[in-house]
Formats: C-alpha cells, structure tokens, sequence
C-alpha cells in the first residue's frame, strides 16, 4: 500500500500489510508483523511499530522494530530506536538513544553460568575437599 505526498493522516494507523508513506503521518503507526517504508517526500510525527522500518524521509518520534531499522542516506529520525539491528548510512541524520535488546532474549541464556560454580557449591556441601578461592575447571 502506498500513502500519496499529498495525504495528511491525523490518528492511528494500523494494518496487515507493507506500506510506503509518501505524506505527512501524525499519531501512531501500527504494522507490527509488516514493514514500514517512509518515503523520500514522508514526514512522520509518531510512535511507531513495525517489524522493518526503512527510513528515507523525516521521522519525529520513537521507533520501535521486531527485526531491523534502516536510516537511509538523507533519512532522519528524532527519536528514540528499539529494534535488535539497526543501520543508519553515510548522510543520515539521528539523535536520540538505539537499544538493540532482542526482544525475548532470557536473561539466562544472555548472561552464561560462571564455568563451575555449580561444581564448587556441591563439593563444599560434600565436605569442602576443595581450596578456598579455587575454581573447578579453570
């Protein structure tokens, strides 16, 4: 689907499918399993939600993307970038902060076990044959 530069949106977007913004877009922006084009002549005054957001225009407000964000080369964003991959090319301009948390990433498996922890707590409860400060496996 493709929003003219000639459109003006005031509210939320939502939908189902790929969209190319070419207009000016003020609220929310809503495509949260699709991706996100905004145009050369695109300016963007939103929150907004998508699994890709390509950027080539002008976005003023937080981007938040399931898969990747690219700034294009004279595409701007003021705003605040949560997406696991982002890309901003040679000539684009962005200011705000970019965390690139994957989103259902357990803390677990970010954060691997200390290698032998496991092992020093069960000798010491096995009578501590084990030397104090010593780590099992190193």
């Amino acid at each position: 689907m493709n929003i003219g530069k000639s459109v003006i949106i005031k509210g939320e977007l939502s939908g189902s499918e790929d969209l190319t913004i070419e207009g000016h877009v003020e609220g929310r922006i809503d495509l949260k399993d699709n991706v996100l084009t905004i145009g050369p002549n695109g300016k963007i005054k939103a929150e907004v939600f998508a699994k890709a957001v390509i950027v080539l225009g002008e976005v003023t407000g937080n981007v938040t993307a399931s898969e990747k964000v690219d700034i294009r080369d004279n595409g701007s964003v003021d705003g605040d970038i949560a997406s696991p991959r982002v890309a901003i090319a040679e000539g684009a301009h962005f200011r705000g902060s970019v965390d690139m948390q994957r989103s259902g990433a357990k803390p677990a498996a970010a954060k691997p076990a200390t290698p032998g922890a496991p092992a020093t707590q069960q000798s010491q409860q096995q009578g501590g044959q084990q030397p104090q400060g010593q780590r099992v496996g190193a």
